[in-house]
């Protein structure tokens, strides 16, 4: 699903200014993404036939724009290396026995195994699997994990219907949101309920909390960011006494969307003196009322708590079992970082594995060492539950 926009697979920026995007995880996720950083990623990326570019913005993507050439290179790789991939199967949970339960296509089984990475990915995008059932299985087991909520998703405004009717998909381009003392820019868009774009879900974790204290929260937007209020002031003195404000408006350069967004954010009529009107298009303030659910969402905030994992993401509670990615109590913006948090927590959580094992984290892994996940029968019909050497 990533890769339907680019797969905008990292970023460009400096490590130490990177990692602090990831706000109150970023000291937990810092060694990660220090072992495998942006470069190592895109090393990668390159090692597989695909090469990476940085866009004007500072992201980085693949220079085919899509994720399905590294997605096809990575998975004949796998292949090579003796990998086993049994799709369609599910993680259950585990067995009174400690061992794995799996749901396949022919029904649950389980299967013992020495180690176990858990990579499950969030709750955002339940059509596609990442549903969160994860949560209460390893809850069961008495793992700590803080609640799923969205993250990156859009925010939710009661447009009056003719504003809806008029402008939902239409953008408005290099705008400045500001929610507190936080704020984010770049293009935004109308949608049926609210706004989505780079800059709502910059500010979308502190807007779902606003409005989880307090019902709702005002989020401002400067339709103008480049162009101080003194100079806008003077240029709105301009208009001629007759002159309508939507026709003023739209000789001033701004678009019939951005007239219409004035009007909801001050319903009782634009202002008359230019100094007033131009404070309203420096700070134009809306009613969020919420932030989209989870099944909306680009990301998922929540996940395994830190303090369940030692230093190699293996949890303390069961041992031999290490969890990576989106399952992970971290919340990062887009723009690269949620990918590369995945990659570098992912290669620890390998690693780490290796480790328990008593292999060489760097050693490669043949065939011996993978799992056969076929619902095979004993004879007493029951599926087996003996360990695979080295089975991950």
């Amino acid at each position: 699903m990533a890769g339907r926009g680019g797969l905008n697979i990292t970023h460009s920026e400096g490590l130490e200014r990177f990692i602090s995007r990831y706000g109150a995880a970023a000291a937990r996720l810092a060694p990660f993404i220090r072992a495998w950083p942006p470069q190592a990623l895109r090393d990668f990326c390159a090692e597989l036939g695909e090469a990476t570019f940085v866009g004007s913005s500072g992201r980085v993507f693949p220079a085919s724009f899509k994720a399905s050439p590294l997605l096809r290179a990575w998975l004949a790789r796998l292949s090579r290396l003796g990998v086993a991939i049994a799709t369609r199967h599910a993680f259950a949970g585990f067995a009174e026995s400690g061992a794995l339960r799996l749901m396949g296509p022919d029904g649950e089984f389980t299967r013992k195994v020495d180690a176990l990475v858990l990579a499950l990915g969030g709750a955002s995008w339940p059509r596609l699997g990442s549903d969160g059932a994860w949560a209460a299985r390893l809850g069961a087991e008495g793992v700590r994990v803080t609640p799923l909520a969205a993250a990156n998703s859009g925010a939710l405004i009661q447009w009056s219907a003719i504003f809806r009717s008029d402008f939902e998909g239409q953008p408005i381009k290099t705008a400045l949101l500001r929610h507190g003392a936080s704020s984010a820019r770049g293009d935004v868009v109308i949608t049926r309920r609210g706004l989505e774009g780079g800059p709502v879900y910059a500010l979308s974790s502190k807007l779902r909390e606003a409005t989880e204290k307090r019902g709702e929260t005002t989020l401002s937007i400067d339709l103008r960011p480049d162009t101080t209020l003194e100079c806008l002031t003077r240029k709105l003195s301009r208009r001629a006494q007759k002159q309508s404000h939507a026709n003023f408006l739209r000789k001033a350069g701004f678009s019939k969307v951005e007239i219409g967004l004035l009007r909801e954010a001050r319903r009782d009529g634009l202002p008359r003196d230019a100094e007033t009107l131009a404070a309203l298009i420096k700070n134009a303030p809306l009613t969020v009322t919420g932030v989209a659910g989870l099944e909306r969402a680009i990301s998922t905030a929540g996940g395994v708590s830190f303090d369940e994992l030692d230093d190699n993401l293996m949890l303390k509670k069961l041992p031999g079992v290490f969890v990576a990615g989106e399952m992970l109590d971290y919340d990062a913006p887009t723009g690269g970082y949620l990918l590369q948090a995945a990659f570098a927590t992912g290669l620890a959580a390998g690693r780490g594995a290796a480790r328990y094992l008593g292999l060489s984290p760097d050693q490669p892994v043949g065939p011996e060492y993978h799992a056969d996940l076929s619902p095979r029968q004993e004879p007493n019909g029951r599926p087996p539950e003996a360990s695979n050497k080295y089975s991950v």
